[in-house]
């Protein structure tokens, strides 16, 4: 299979580069700036301008792009690029692939397309919650849907949190928990889905290669845990004491809007369209799943 790639250039980008390559597909990148090599071809998603070829034999394309959500406080302006950063390259793409006849198409969106669901259990048949983060997943999900006209079989990616020991959510948490500064934000209640670096390419590897899979499927672990087991195992894994409390009054007062919906709430949202289908986690326990990625 040829796979065409937007946003290779990210942990898991990168990663699914490798991990289809060592499967035997092919993997061809869009890139932004000057292509270097033979895998790479240019795009500029706000001119909607790809370059020549670039779908030529692709059997499928896998959109990833997207600017980081954790950074720092939502302010208009950052709202606006975390928006721009996703609809206007799933767009272009969707179009491209529509125009191309490209048979599977496979993009982006987040776990927090359910917003808060507290202790209330939910997987891809429920519908999407309220916030900024839902309301954005909604809107990109949309974005690719219209690959569909072209006859694609559309997979919507959504996304849990990305257990990495490259980087990823663990890389700003690591030098504090050893340090023995890591503790549980806000109430600790909150729940916390998550996968593996290695669960989610196979799983994208999954979708690429399986007819059965179409529509939402949630990239994250049967076994979503509250934010205070989360602190507890990351930290037995790294061998220090999570001692610390950061109340959500003050996280609200740093983060804002940010802070209420990525930190101090989440959807305890469990996989049934990838197992439903066959796929297999290899990391379902947190504690094992930590000892595997660091």
């Amino acid at each position: 299979m040829r796979v065409l790639i937007a946003g290779s250039s990210g942990l898991i980008g990168n990663a699914l580069v490798s991990g289809l390559r060592e499967s035997g597909h092919e993997v061809r990148r869009l890139v932004r700036r000057a292509p270097r090599g033979g895998d790479e071809r240019g795009w500029d998603p706000p001119a909607g301008r790809i370059d020549d070829g670039a779908f030529d034999g692709v059997d499928a394309v896998v959109n990833l792009c997207g600017a980081a959500l954790a950074s720092g406080r939502w302010s208009g302006a950052r709202k606006q690029v975390l928006t721009d950063s996703r609809l206007e390259p799933t767009e272009v793409l969707a179009e491209a692939a529509a125009e191309h006849g490209v048979p599977v198409f496979l993009s982006a969106s987040g776990i927090n397309y359910y917003g808060d669901t507290g202790d209330r259990e939910v997987d891809e048949s429920a519908p999407a919650g309220e916030g900024f983060l839902a309301e954005l997943c909604v809107a990109w999900e949309e974005a690719a849907t219209s690959a569909a006209r072209g006859g694609a079989r559309v997979v919507l990616l959504r996304t849990a949190p990305v257990l990495s020991g490259r980087g990823g959510l663990l890389g700003p948490l690591k030098p504090l928990f050893r340090l023995g500064l890591g503790g549980r934000l806000g109430d600790g209640r909150q729940y916390f889905p998550w996968i593996s670096l290695p669960d989610q390419v196979a799983a994208i590897r999954f979708a690429l290669e399986h007819e059965a899979v179409s529509g939402p499927v949630n990239l994250a672990t049967p076994n979503p845990v509250t934010n205070a087991e989360f602190t507890r195992a990351l930290g037995r894994a790294l061998h220090r004491p999570a001692p610390w409390w950061v109340p959500g009054p003050a996280l609200r007062v740093v983060l804002g809007e940010a802070a209420e919906e990525m930190i101090l709430s989440g959807p305890r949202a469990v996989p049934r369209a990838l197992p439903g289908a066959g796929f297999t986690f290899a990391h379902t326990d947190l504690d094992k799943a930590l000892a595997a990625v660091l």
